[in-house]
């Protein structure tokens, strides 16, 4: 079966090389319990992963697109291959001189196809493979060719820096939010630019309004009301590497850890509604949806959801964002699904990957 998403959009490149959703407000929402059986859309790879530190018994990672399951193999190997220093250099989130020798080490533990997909790709790998894909490339244009036409790398190394709220309130009122900011955000950030540079066009079919607007009030909220110096997200947006915080799966904490439960996770190129149809019902516990409901029609929101209630345990959990398209439980499934909205409303207001509109958490009935 195929899924909308596959007939509109060309799934053969890295469209993104890390997962811009926040692991901590994921794992949160989830609230995995040791031995569940987790689905992950698997992105970059870095949630699913994340989900094995959590405790999860099995994690099922899938993707449509080879090129992003290529990135999570890659990083599968490396976990088991280099050390947790040698794992955020081949990322990018530190610098190195050695990312072709680190790579070279993690090869042999490929497949054919996944070894043929980084063999051609040198240049990739030596800037850091957290760097490799069409979203990263567009937040370099901003960060290399047009951020610094509004600020200066003192500026945002200020801004980096954080501090207590008021401060960081005063910095982002004096300093920060300048007219030149603002334009800048509403032609890059804006349907057009985005999707033909950033995302994918046909990922806004079901797009309504003023898209720039809607982000710059989040970028805003994560500017002031989250401290940037722990932020991963924002900081690799900014200076192209993580420079005082690290996404949960590459903290050191949580390294080994993951590493002893690689043997929990699988990864699977199929599309999504093929795999629930495979699995049969009341197989997973929980799932991580990442932001798919963006890019089909509400009917076909409706027939997925109802697939994944089939598929799901009772007491188990979906976790999914909205980023420009409003997506939530219709009420013809209220027997259902249970919206959680407290909580995910308290773990929006604390999520890190400021793009999106909301956080979604629903539990199976």
């Amino acid at each position: 079966m195929q899924s909308e998403a596959a007939r509109h959009a060309d799934f053969s490149l890295i469209r993104y090389a890390q997962c811009w959703e926040d692991a901590d407000i994921l794992l949160a929402g989830l609230d995995i319990r040791p031995g569940d059986t987790c689905l992950a859309i698997a992105s970059a790879g870095d949630n699913a992963l994340a989900m094995l530190a959590a405790g999860a018994g099995r994690v099922i990672a899938l993707d449509l697109n080879p090129a992003q399951l290529a990135c999570l193999e890659l990083r599968v190997a490396a976990y088991r291959q280099l050390s947790h220093l040698e794992l955020l250099e081949l990322v990018g989130s530190r610098p190195s001189r050695r990312r072709n020798e680190l790579y070279r080490r993690c090869r042999p533990l490929l497949s054919s196809a996944c070894r043929d997909f980084w063999d051609a790709q040198p240049a990739a790998i030596a800037s850091g493979i957290g760097g490799a894909g069409k979203f990263e490339r567009y937040f370099a244009l901003f960060r290399q060719r047009l951020l610094p036409l509004v600020h200066s790398r003192a500026t945002v190394s200020a801004l980096l820096a954080g501090g207590e709220a008021s401060i960081r309130e005063k910095f982002y009122r004096k300093k920060w939010d300048t007219w030149r900011w603002r334009l800048l955000f509403q032609v890059f950030f804006s349907r057009l630019v985005m999707g033909r540079m950033g995302r994918d066009p046909s990922f806004f079919r079901y797009v309504e309004g003023n898209v720039a607007q809607r982000i710059l009030t989040r970028t805003r909220h994560a500017l002031t009301a989250l401290d940037p110096a722990d932020n991963p997200y924002l900081q690799w947006i900014l200076t192209g590497y993580h420079a005082t915080a690290l996404p949960y799966a590459l903290r050191p904490e949580n390294f080994e850890v993951i590493r002893a439960n690689l043997h929990r996770l699988e990864w699977r190129c199929q599309p999504l509604e093929a795999f629930l149809d495979e699995e049969g019902d009341q197989a997973i516990d929980r799932y991580n949806l990442s932001d798919i409901f963006e890019y089909m029609s509400e009917e076909n929101y409706h027939h997925l959801l109802e697939k994944l209630h089939r598929a799901g345990r009772a007491g188990g959990r979906l976790a999914y964002w909205n980023m420009l398209a409003p997506r939530s439980r219709p009420q013809a499934m209220a027997d259902r699904l249970h919206p959680l909205k407290p909580e995910a409303e308290k773990l929006f207001s604390q999520d890190k990957a400021f793009f999106y509109s909301a956080f979604v958490i629903e539990e199976i009935l």
